[in-house]
């Protein structure tokens, strides 16, 4: 692991907090109490790609070691979300217990909640799972692979050098807004899996037999996908095998509820998220003590929404 800089910043509920910019295996930043912390969580973003700095700060400042990285687009990493190894999550993992946590979250918005839900399934290391805008089962690329080439579609992940079974994208679905505004991509979610609907079940992602504890966070107005049909879907398979599951939703939220501390999300230009600023403030702030206290003491011990 190379270690390009580690400086002290800001005040977390310990102390002081420190900050260490990664280069390899991938780009990120570790953010902790500077005493360290028996709780790690990684932090990951959607397809933006992005290293989630400042969700993973607000993190460190209530007392966990957080680890945001960029998990594709980097250097030696597929150029979109296209057959990304879900290694490059249990390495992450790896990286946490080396620093001394013994309590593992992953932390994982719209597709990065796919990978946070899909490393838990594998790695009996993760303690809680936290999906903020989830989906229940596993989709296409979202841009190209290695190759440079975008289709025809392919996994979303592999594990062990295979592929994941994936719903592909049905391209006959036409946006609702006119040419050149932002589009609500919702409805290709919903067209795709009614055209697929004979071949959803082994991509399904198989909640019910992970050892982590659940959190789902979800909006009903989400405009890119249907987070919350998704997210009851992943709460129902876990009822149905007798293990815990919180779901935390608004009716009124989208895509992008945003947590205490947190910046508002900035106009897309491509795409609507669904929700207003507000609704999405609001499902943030509630959900907001779940993610603390599944992160910090166990999330088993809450009822189900």
């Amino acid at each position: 692991m190379s270690v390009e800089a580690a400086t002290a910043r800001g005040q977390g509920v310990g102390g002081a907090l420190t900050e260490r910019e990664l280069a390899r295996p991938w780009e990120g930043v570790l953010i902790a109490p500077a005493h360290g912390s028996e709780v790690g969580v990684l932090v990951l973003s959607g397809s933006s790609g992005r290293v989630e700095r400042e969700r993973a700060r607000i993190l460190a400042q209530q007392g966990f070691a957080a680890l945001a990285i960029r998990w594709f687009g980097g250097p030696g990493q597929p150029p979109g979300i296209c057959e990304v190894p879900l290694e490059t999550f249990t390495a992450a993992v790896d990286l946490l217990r080396q620093g001394g946590a013994r309590r593992i979250g992953i932390l994982g918005f719209s597709k990065g909640a796919e990978a946070a839900l899909l490393t838990a399934v594998r790695d009996t290391r993760v303690d809680v799972a936290i999906a903020l805008s989830p989906t229940s089962r596993v989709w296409c690329n979202v841009g190209p692979g290695r190759d440079g080439a975008q289709h025809p579609y392919r996994s979303s992940w592999t594990w062990r050098d295979r592929p994941l079974p994936f719903v592909p994208m049905d391209d006959s679905w036409v946006p609702a807004e006119p040419d050149g505004g932002p589009v609500a991509i919702r409805g290709w979610y919903e067209l795709s899996e009614r055209t697929f609907a004979h071949s959803l079940a082994p991509t399904e992602i198989p909640v019910d037999t992970a050892r982590a504890d659940l959190l789902l966070v979800a909006g009903g107005d989400d405009a890119m996908w249907p987070s919350l049909p998704f997210a009851e879907q992943l709460a129902q398979r876990r009822r149905s095998a007798g293990a815990a599951v919180r779901l935390i939703a608004r009716d009124d939220a989208g895509h992008r509820q945003r947590l205490p501390g947190e910046s508002p999300a900035t106009a897309s230009p491509r795409f609507r998220y669904g929700g207003t600023p507000e609704a999405d403030a609001l499902l943030g702030r509630a959900a907001w003590p779940h993610i603390l206290d599944a992160l910090g003491a166990g999330g088993a011990a809450a009822g189900d929404r």
